[in-house]
């Protein structure tokens, strides 16, 4: 039992759980008004094997650094409880059983692709290039977590037939929203293990920048989020518009009030702001899938 949970551990199923709700909502706004029950089902579960391949991978590569930072040391490699071999070969199943559900059982290549591509961008390009040399590593890495969105359209749209539209721009604009919400979500929580950070040598922006400054990044991104979101009010109904907009404000106020606190010196919380900013993006995709499952007429239905 012990040896199924550190590979269990291995997928990270914290993590996995909020790309689950970035690719639900994509899943039913790609065939607006019709559920696809069991295709969204076998999608989340290939989709499921194929981030999970990505965080083992993960572990692997950055075995050095778990070693140093308080916050990783209980991660099965750290504590020996599988080889980085073994969790290697682990890693290399799950992806290679994650492409073949995905194009037989679900009929999309495409996001089998896009799992593929998940899986080289975020160890190659993110884990073992930008994190370790630029403070940017979050922005550009953080596309890897984004692609959830990409896979779940493209899953749906491979099933489609009935001629309508794909309007793709509304997944490219998902993936926007989770691009520009990663930062500050991420900036967030790197402020309260700075310290871990920067005892295992990874620039984060907390680590090499000052706390006005992070926070005031952290600020500009929460901004460029909230605005990204609204692009899909054209494509939906006023539920989608109402839910954007007061879960929008509480997120703005809320890194507002950090970056303020901070520049009057004052002691700040800034786990209270990663943990709204997990709260804000689950309550804006929420209120796209209800949005998309109702399938009301949307604000600009003669444009989409």
């Amino acid at each position: 039992m012990e040896t199924i949970k550190a590979y269990f551990a291995l997928t990270k199923p914290r993590v996995i759980e909020l790309l689950l709700v970035a690719a639900i909502p994509a899943m039913l706004q790609a065939d607006r008004g019709t559920v696809h029950v069991w295709l969204i089902l076998a999608t989340l579960f290939g989709g499921w094997m194929g981030a999970g391949a990505a965080n083992a991978f993960n572990m692997v590569a950055d075995y050095d650094i778990d070693q140093k930072m308080g916050r990783t040391r209980a991660r099965p490699l750290v504590r020996a409880k599988v080889t980085k071999q073994k969790a290697a070969v682990f890693a290399w199943a799950l992806l290679v059983a994650s492409v073949l559900w995905l194009g037989f059982l679900c009929k999309s290549w495409l996001a089998a692709f896009f799992i593929i591509l998940t899986n080289f961008f975020y160890i190659y390009v993110y884990t073992k290039w930008l994190k370790r040399r630029t403070w940017q590593n979050v922005i550009w890495g953080g596309a890897a977590g984004c692609m959830p969105v990409m896979v779940g359209w493209a899953a749906i749209r491979d099933n489609v037939t009935d001629g309508s539209k794909d309007a793709w721009w509304q997944a490219i604009v998902m993936f926007m929203i989770i691009f520009f919400w990663t930062p500050p979500h991420t900036w967030a929580l790197a402020m309260k293990y700075r310290a871990d950070y920067a005892r295992a040598n990874v620039p984060m922006l907390p680590v090499v920048a000052s706390p006005a400054e992070t926070t005031r990044q952290i600020l500009i991104y929460s901004w460029w989020t909230v605005g990204v979101s609204l692009l899909l009010v054209p494509a939906t109904s006023w539920i989608y518009l109402a839910t954007a907009v007061i879960s929008g404000a509480l997120f703005l106020a809320v890194a507002t009030q950090l970056h303020a606190g901070v520049k009057r010196g004052e002691k700040v919380k800034p786990l209270k702001l990663f943990i709204l900013s997990n709260n804000y993006l689950a309550a804006l995709f929420l209120g796209l899938s209800v949005d998309a499952v109702l399938g009301w007429t949307p604000l600009f239905a003669t444009f989409f």
